[in-house]
């Protein structure tokens, strides 16, 4: 579910190969450019031919996610990831999966708050076995009252261990509600434990019907085939499918506006090390205009994105307060976005003393603006780490299959190494000083369980 662009993270010493790579290819930062074409029934169908081996990623994007979900129906989203592993009148419960295993081949599925992806990745000559059986699920799943309460019930557990044992979910997830307190993106994936245990089969009905139909998919193909040689594949497997007449139109409700920073502290006996997490809410490639994404991309990166960063620099080499701390930039929301700065602190050193350096180091930053050095450093890094990217066959699908799922365009991912490029040192600073603002923001504590 990865985007380069969004994803674009270090790569240690192997970073050097990649800044030679763009210095030696002019070209290097623009991502390959695939071919398209839109079936009857309104399937979008991308196609990204790689030749180097005799291998296929194939992955159906939903324009539905969490951020759909109707009010107090929270995680049927994701239960559909589930679900649609159920079978259908052709393909038996878990048939899919194991069918695919039998093959040679691997899937999953994942989440988000503005899409669901299925995934394949299988020899070329297996393709037609993929397409039959995904398209198949689209629109004819079935299940069964007592396999809808079974996966319910599967669905509370995963929660449990995922988020409700663990002492960084539970706070991060108290941490988006405040921060997002009207507006869907507050409403964790996975869904709240109590909305889980009443979903009812009839409201999934509703909502598979609804959302799942070709009108509202991407069909992204990356590997050994091309456009000429998908189009009679997906005409026959696919074009034949009914579209959803009348599509909800993704209208979201928006937050009010923030009246001043917000704190929150979790305790838990499983906390060994105390740490201090921040959220701010930002623009996102979905709402930005102009660079304005890419900028406050190049900026967090300055500001926490790796070890040669500001905070890293200053306040785990220099001053020895952290053991670990950092910022990173989620730009990706087709609804906004957000940037979290992170920190745990040294042997001895007060939480309330780490919190305090990185403010200081944050308000240093917005004074002074980054240097050229580091602008062009945390520029070259988010550019070689996005080439890297491209050697995955996967990694290319799901970076356009999520950045269109996001509502880009295909101009915006084929340019993205150039838009960031060109960002100016006046561009990043100004979207730092919008972005790190104390009165849209939350500010969480993690800490052991207090002493009796």
């Amino acid at each position: 579910m990865q985007r380069a662009k969004r994803r674009a993270r270090h790569l240690g010493a192997a970073l050097t190969l990649g800044l030679a790579l763009l210095g030696a290819n002019a070209r290097a930062e623009e991502a390959p450019r695939p071919e398209t074409f839109t079936l009857r029934n309104g399937l979008d169908v991308v196609v990204i031919t790689d030749r180097r081996a005799p291998v296929v990623t194939h992955m159906v994007w939903y324009r539905v996610g969490a951020a759909d979900e109707p009010r107090g129906h929270s995680g049927i989203a994701h239960f559909f990831e589930h679900l649609m592993f159920k079978g259908t009148r052709e393909i038996a419960p878990g048939e899919f999966s194991r069918t695919i295993a039998r093959n040679g081949g691997e899937d999953n599925a994942f989440t988000s708050w503005d899409y669901t992806a299925y995934h394949e990745r299988i020899a070329r000559d297996r393709l037609d076995l993929v397409m039959r059986m995904e398209a198949d699920r689209m629109r004819n799943l079935r299940f069964s009252d007592e396999t809808f309460a079974s996966e319910r019930d599967v669905v509370v557990e995963e929660r449990r261990s995922r988020i409700d044992n663990s002492p960084g979910a539970v706070l991060g997830e108290r941490m988006r509600a405040m921060l997002y307190p009207h507006h869907p993106y507050g409403t964790p994936i996975i869904g709240w434990l109590h909305e889980i245990q009443a979903l009812d089969r009839e409201s999934a009905l509703d909502f598979y019907r609804t959302w799942y139909a070709p009108n509202n998919a991407i069909l992204v193909v990356a590997g050994d085939i091309n456009a000429a040689e998908l189009r009679p594949l997906a005409e026959r497997y696919y074009g034949r499918l009914r579209p959803t007449r009348d599509l909800p139109a993704r209208d979201w409700v928006s937050d009010p506006p923030s009246i001043g920073p917000m704190r929150v502290e979790h305790r838990d006996e499983k906390v060994r090390q105390p740490s201090v997490t921040r959220l701010y809410r930002a623009i996102s490639y979905g709402t930005d205009e102009g660079r304005q994404a890419h900028a406050l991309d190049v900026a967090i990166e300055i500001l926490g994105g790796s070890e040669t960063s500001r905070l890293y620099r200053a306040l785990v080499e220099e001053r020895r307060l952290a053991v670990s701390v950092g910022a990173r930039a989620s730009t990706s929301g087709l609804g906004g976005g957000s940037v979290s700065v992170f920190g745990t602190p040294a042997e001895g050193v007060a939480l309330e003393t780490l919190e305090a350096a990185i403010d200081e180091v944050i308000a240093a930053y917005l004074r002074e603006g980054p240097t050229e050095a580091e602008l062009t450093r945390a520029k070259n890094s988010l550019a070689a780490a996005a080439i890297y990217a491209r050697d995955s066959q996967e990694s290319l699908a799901n970076m356009y299959g999520a950045s269109l799922a996001q509502g880009e365009s295909i101009d915006d991912i084929v340019n993205w190494g150039r838009d960031i490029r060109a960002v100016t040192r006046e561009e990043a600073l100004a979207m730092a000083r919008q972005t790190l603002n104390m009165d849209v923001s939350v500010t969480g504590w993690l800490l052991p369980e207090a002493a009796p």
